[in-house]
């Protein structure tokens, strides 16, 4: 009698990805309005699923709160990936930033939610820094090759000043500033022209001592 065949691992039915895909845009909605006292319950009646259903997905809190912030990354990566495309180099670079900023003007009940995961993960640091360092450098290097943008400056760098704009982000009218002091960085980013100083011709008569007089 022959073996049995070893067992087939079977994809996610269609329903079941398409609950799952609900529960995580129910949850971005339900974070960003209620932060990280919104209930799991509010979250199901939002994607229009039992909370079984979401349990089945998202067994915790927290496991639920890192897909929703792993999605946004990537959805950041790949807004990044399309604006490669994008004719001009620099406002391309300038544009996903300020997506960044909005993103966390318009959602910062969900990112103080999901502070408190990536707050203790360090691998989840450690792969959201991996994707937008690598969503950066796509756009950096294109303006890099355009000889646009300065060759000196990694997406670490470019990183890290985004972070510090938005370091703020609980005070009244951060964001007016933040693209304010954005525009200012990309700008600088940009490589100037050499400026062209003609040389001045020595007058006709310089250095030369007046006369004396008699």
């Amino acid at each position: 009698m022959a073996d049995p065949s070893p067992e087939i691992v079977r994809k996610p039915r269609a329903d079941a990805v398409r609950n799952r895909e609900r529960v995580l845009e129910a949850a971005k909605a339900v974070f960003s309005a209620g932060g990280s006292e919104a209930s799991l319950e509010a979250v199901a009646r939002h994607a229009g699923v039992g909370i079984g259903t979401l349990y089945r997905h998202f067994p915790t809190r927290e496991a639920l709160y890192e897909a929703v912030y792993r999605r946004e990354v990537e959805q950041l990566g790949d807004l990044a990936e399309q604006l490669q495309c994008a004719p001009e180099p620099v406002e391309a670079l300038r544009r996903w930033l300020r997506a960044n900023v909005e993103f966390v003007a318009t959602k910062k009940g969900m990112v103080a939610a999901l502070a408190l995961v990536a707050h203790g993960s360090t691998e989840l640091h450690a792969y959201s820094f991996d994707r937008l360092t690598k969503a950066i450098g796509t756009l950096l290097a294109r303006a890099v090759a355009a000889g646009v943008i300065r060759s000196d400056i990694s997406a670490e760098d470019v990183l890290r000043a985004l972070i510090g704009m938005c370091y703020m982000h609980d005070q009244p009218g951060w964001q007016t500033t933040a693209l304010r002091l954005l525009d200012v960085f990309v700008d600088g980013l940009r490589v100037q022209p050499v400026a062209k100083v003609a040389s001045a011709k020595p007058a006709k008569n310089a250095g030369r001592k007046p006369p004396r007089k008699a």
